[in-house]
């Protein structure tokens, strides 16, 4: 198993302040795929890399971030614009002088939340490269966490859909040794018949340091699933907000819904 070791050709350092982005497509990012499953290529200014945004590639080395994120992860689609770049440029904005932020990207398109269930490859795989990232000496802030809308096809899925989720918190904090992990969680803005019994679950979940942001109301594709690059770029600004307000620098322990 290879370790985490810096951008060789940059010089940068490691990260200090590391994030794990987890779920689905619209996590590991859709924004700028055309139907023809190509990237449009365009990165808007708020996901510019920056030599103090780093993230792990797959083969567990940090690099400068850049979109799109996860395309060595979620390796059988078209990856683009996802929120993550957004989220860690406003990060790097407000931290202190020297520090730097360090993405895990970990969202695989198309998986419920049965996929993501302790002992399955995708859970599994999620908590080796965030233990992974930790040898370079950096903390783990928080988890990102984007998924449901595999889950909204099926009523007896919706239905399961909190049971499973506080499951993954408890399962994934007492794997990395983090009790006290903070979440921040999507509430999905797309999805099959059951959309609205999988947001309702996510909006129930009731568990010390998660928080919830809404994506119902940014704007989607014409598919009436991904987000498009621009509510991309917004979520990412939410899910900043969200951290600042009830994480960095803060031991609250809160569950809130922000629209």
């Amino acid at each position: 198993m290879e370790t985490p070791c810096p951008d060789q050709n940059s010089g940068i350092q490691n990260p200090t302040q590391i994030f794990i982005l987890s779920g689905q497509s619209n996590m590991a990012g859709r924004g700028g795929v055309t139907k023809h499953h190509h990237w449009d290529g365009v990165v808007p200014s708020g996901c510019q890399p920056h030599t103090s945004i780093l993230r792990l590639s797959a083969k567990l080395h940090w690099e400068t971030a850049r979109e799109p994120l996860h395309a060595d992860i979620d390796t059988k689609k078209a990856c683009g614009v996802g929120p993550g770049m957004s989220f860690a440029n406003v990060v790097r904005e407000r931290v202190a002088e020297g520090e730097s932020v360090g993405l895990v990207p970990c969202a695989v398109g198309g998986t419920a939340i049965k996929e993501w269930a302790r002992g399955e490859k995708l859970y599994e795989n999620m908590v080796m490269r965030s233990k992974e990232s930790l040898k370079s000496g950096g903390e783990i802030k928080a988890l990102l966490w984007y998924q449901g809308e595999s889950d909204a096809t099926h009523q007896h899925d919706a239905e399961a859909y909190q049971r499973n989720m506080e499951t993954l918190i408890s399962n994934v904090r007492e794997d990395l040794e983090l009790p006290s992990l903070p979440i921040i969680q999507v509430a999905i803005a797309s999805g099959d018949r059951y959309m609205e019994k999988v947001r309702e679950a996510q909006l129930r979940v009731n568990v010390e340091n998660v928080v919830c942001v809404d994506a119902k109301g940014l704007h989607l594709k014409e598919d009436h699933l991904h987000l498009t690059t621009e509510a991309q770029v917004k979520l990412g600004h939410m899910l900043a907000e969200a951290y600042f307000k009830h994480f960095a620098g803060s031991d609250q322990s809160s569950r809130l819904c922000m629209s």
